[in-house]
């Protein structure tokens, strides 16, 4: 329970069926268990994740990782003790330039970052909200139980790169030389020479169509400007509700309850939106997570017009920074999560190369150097990691009857219900549900129960 006395609650799905894999592309190979969650404290997701769960919107998996055909590996970088490797400072080093003068490099494929996990990995096919929503119950009747029915975290307003921060230059002593040459053009600022190249762009683009066309259908928009990442996405997407519908649960919307600590940073903890503004216009938006331990890095989308900038990286290096700068105000924040590792998939590889960085072991759920896993991962795609034999999970089920669920508005260990509902089916499910989750997430996380 939250120091604001609020609860997490959560609907569990199991995990039987296999699902298409957003790795591999397998039609079924894809095991995972599930479970909705209509409100979750910054802790108990601080401690689901450190299980092996992840979230994508407000529903929250964990892989079955001995079944799965790409198990996927939490993984975490060490912020404070970050070393950038050479693709990393050529990465910054491309978006300075580009920043500063105005060159935009040749088009190419990043592997950097989040754009790299397919967002069909992460949602499992058919999972939809639960009809009935717990919140929505009159909560003045609700017995030792004060949760907040606000819990839209959508509108929060996030860390922002400021736009004075993104274009910033350094200032050089010239040194001497001859003068001014006549014959060479003025310099010019990169910020114009950047509005010049995206009219040209579109200029461009508006005359191939008009020549390709007998009778070219008249623009939706009589200017040159060129478009939000905003307005890019709202013509991007099908006009199918349904799949907007998605794109909002998967990017805006989050269970995560916005919370302030003594000791905490200054922004809080929650569900963020990190906008990178260039030229008066949001260009890329990261979604991040700040739980008492760690940035969590959820996913990046951002223009496609900036792709050969290598955003994904760009991006996970500013968030690395982030993070050690929330870590100056909340010390024990001081990890970088990248979401899941998948070794048996060469596309993600990348996120190993952040370094220090620890891989989360399956059975025992203790982290270990990715040095030390990476051998065991070439041998088999599926393994145990820690190598003690007589390491166990330290919070492993050990008291089913002490498993929170709430039940028409009340609060009860599972024993009670149990008692209160003779002939209950349901032992099997609570139990997976709770040894997943451990007994100390499952001592304060509500199960709800029709």
């Amino acid at each position: 329970m939250a120091a604001g006395g609020s609860y997490s609650i959560v609907e569990y799905f199991g995990g039987d069926d296999g699902y298409r894999c957003g790795y591999c592309k397998h039609e079924n190979g894809n095991f995972s268990h599930g479970m909705w969650s209509h409100t979750m404290t910054v802790q108990d997701y601080q401690d689901l994740i450190d299980r092996g769960w992840r979230r994508s919107g407000k529903y929250v998996y964990k892989p079955v990782m001995n079944k799965t055909c790409c198990p996927q590996y939490t993984i975490r970088c060490h912020a404070l003790n970050f070393h950038p490797s050479k693709t990393h400072k050529k990465t910054l080093k491309k978006v300075n330039r580009f920043l500063s003068k105005g060159e935009m490099p040749v088009e190419q494929h990043d592997e950097g970052h989040h754009e790299g996990e397919p967002m069909d990995s992460v949602h499992e096919e058919g999972v939809q909200p639960p009809p009935q929503d717990p919140l929505k119950i009159d909560h003045s009747e609700v017995q030792d139980i004060s949760t907040s029915p606000d819990t839209d975290t959508t509108n929060s307003t996030a860390p922002t790169m400021p736009r004075d921060d993104a274009e910033k230059t350094t200032n050089v002593t010239p040194k001497p030389g001859k003068g001014v040459d006549p014959n060479r053009p003025l310099c010019r600022k990169a910020k114009d020479l950047r509005k010049e190249r995206r009219l040209q762009k579109e200029q461009q683009k508006h005359q191939e169509a008009v020549s390709s066309t007998v009778n070219p259908a008249p623009s939706k928009s009589s200017s040159n400007q060129p478009k939000s990442l905003e307005e890019f996405i709202t013509e991007s997407l099908p006009n199918d509700p349904l799949h907007r519908l998605e794109f909002k649960r998967f990017l805006c919307d989050s269970p995560l309850e916005a919370e302030t600590a003594p000791d905490g940073p200054d922004v809080g903890y929650g569900s963020f939106h990190q906008q990178y503004w260039l030229d008066g216009r949001i260009v890329a938006v990261g979604v991040l997570d700040i739980l008492p331990s760690c940035v969590s890095s959820v996913y990046l989308y951002y223009h496609p017009e900036f792709s050969s900038l290598s955003l994904g990286t760009y991006s996970a290096l500013r968030e690395i920074a982030f993070t050690r700068q929330l870590q100056q105000q909340s010390p024990k924040l001081s990890y970088y999560y990248l979401g899941f590792y998948v070794h048996s998939c060469p596309k993600m590889h990348y996120k190993g190369q952040y370094r220090p960085s620890d891989l989360l072991c399956p059975e025992t759920y203790t982290w270990l150097t990715i040095e030390r896993c990476i051998p065991r991962l070439d041998i088999s795609a599926y393994s145990r990691l820690n190598e003690n034999a007589r390491a166990g999970d330290a919070r492993a089920l050990k008291e089913l009857g002490r498993v929170l669920v709430l039940h028409r508005r009340t609060v009860m260990p599972y024993a009670a219900y149990a008692r209160k509902r003779k002939g209950s089916n349901d032992e099997k499910e609570v139990e997976q549900y709770a040894s997943l989750v451990g007994q100390t997430c499952a001592e304060r996380i509500l199960l709800y129960r029709a």
